[in-house]
């Protein structure tokens, strides 16, 4: 038996005690996103690239930190809506760190005891936010991660949240101000209201099928991009359907690419893949950080170099137009890995090349880029982009 069928099992749905938590429950749901404002949509400026306009969805300023807290809360209002949550449910999650974190902030909200089941290389700074909001994290070694949730689920008699497969379903793709609908509306008073690309990435699957949908259903012609490690399933998958498997998706970007096709990702809906490598994603990522002023994690390196590519692609054919992608979750988060220059070393992660790419369609030079940054807090900038240094010798724009 299912850890849902378990949880229902427990009380019936028809039980109007039940029926009241359920009830009670949604209620605080509501009341906590009604207490949120939206979150920002940034331009990022792009001196060398004259006609195209880049902007970033800022999720990491949600309650707890990333693009998974509109996630978490739709799985919670789905599994309580189908009965499958009661007031001693205990909740299992896989993850890699971002959606178990924001689970636990749902799950504390609601009064229900949380386990995180995780890889056991999942960063430090995650498996402490878990921590904070309540969670038990569960580190297993490098795997079926989810079968192992979905087993302890069964074996405690608690209901498995199970995002891979839920993501795509829970979330009100029409609107209900969902990610895509936030994003169109915020545009409505730009000079292009209606951007080429959206461009995100994929973990579940659950946020490009929501923007894929939402693009058809408002009859935008809008492309949807999904930008992929290098070496995750989805972008072999998208090229050949009878792929379902890697062997191992070893990439270091957690929260995105997957080494078995998830339920969730929906290939039909996306109209290009761009697979990224590491070192790529974590030059964006650094780079991103230096122009906002703020750190930012790996899966938005991912989304940006993919980004970089289009933008190449534009100028090459003399084309003008809008590219909208996500900002996923804090720098915060990884100081400890990407912007770790010692922990780069350790994996042979050379930033050179792509750093180059990036200088030829956003840099602003440096001796602009460290004006802004000492006007700002100079020695912060230094902490994320050359952890051992407090020098602009060998800083990322040099």
């Amino acid at each position: 038996m299912s850890g849902a069928a378990l949880a229902k099992a427990h009380v019936s749905a028809a039980d109007p005690d039940r029926r009241a938590w359920v009830a009670w429950a949604i209620s605080r749901l509501e009341a906590d996103v009604n207490r949120s404002a939206d979150t920002h949509l940034i331009k990022l400026d792009l001196p060398r690239a004259p006609g195209i306009s880049l902007y970033l969805k800022d999720e990491s300023s949600h309650p707890t930190g990333s693009l998974k807290h509109r996630l978490a809360r739709s799985l919670f209002l789905y599994a309580l809506c189908n009965g499958w949550v009661g007031p001693e449910t205990t909740i299992v999650e896989s993850s890699s760190g971002s959606t178990a974190i924001s689970e636990a902030y749902f799950a504390k909200l609601l009064g229900l005891r949380f386990i995180a089941v995780m890889p056991r290389t999942t960063a430090r700074e995650k498996i402490a936010a878990i921590e904070f909001h309540g969670g038990k994290p569960h580190l297993v070694d490098r795997g079926d991660v989810s079968g192992e949730a979905e087993k302890l689920a069964r074996e405690i008699g608690g209901h498995f949240m199970d995002q891979f497969t839920y993501a795509e379903r829970a979330t009100d793709w029409r609107g209900n101000n969902n990610i895509a609908e936030s994003m169109f509306a915020q545009l409505s008073h730009e000079d292009r209201p209606v951007p080429d690309w959206v461009v995100c990435g994929a973990g579940t699957g659950g946020t490009s099928a929501t923007i894929g949908r939402y693009i058809r259903y408002r009859k935008f012609p809008t492309s949807l991009c999904v930008a992929d490690p290098e070496s995750s399933v989805f972008h072999r998958h998208y090229a050949e359907r009878s792929v379902h498997r890697v062997e191992c998706c070893d990439s270091v970007i957690e929260g995105i690419g997957r080494a078995k096709v998830e339920a969730s990702f929906v290939p039909d809906l996306v109209d290009r893949m761009i697979a990224v490598p590491d070192a790529a994603s974590i030059a964006a990522a650094r780079m991103t950080s230096a122009l906002l002023g703020r750190a930012c994690g790996g899966s938005t390196g991912t989304n940006v170099w993919a980004c970089l590519k289009i933008i190449e692609e534009m100028k090459a054919a003399g084309q003008e137009g809008t590219i909208v992608t996500l900002l996923c979750d804090s720098g915060e988060r990884y100081r400890s890995t990407i912007f770790n220059d010692a922990w780069l070393a350790e994996r042979g992660l050379d930033l050179a090349d792509p750093h180059a790419r990036l200088e030829a369609v956003f840099r602003r030079g440096l001796s602009e880029l460290c004006s802004a940054a000492e006007e700002a807090d100079c020695a912060l900038r230094d902490a994320w982009l050359t952890p051992s240094s407090s020098s602009h010798e060998g800083c990322l724009w040099e």
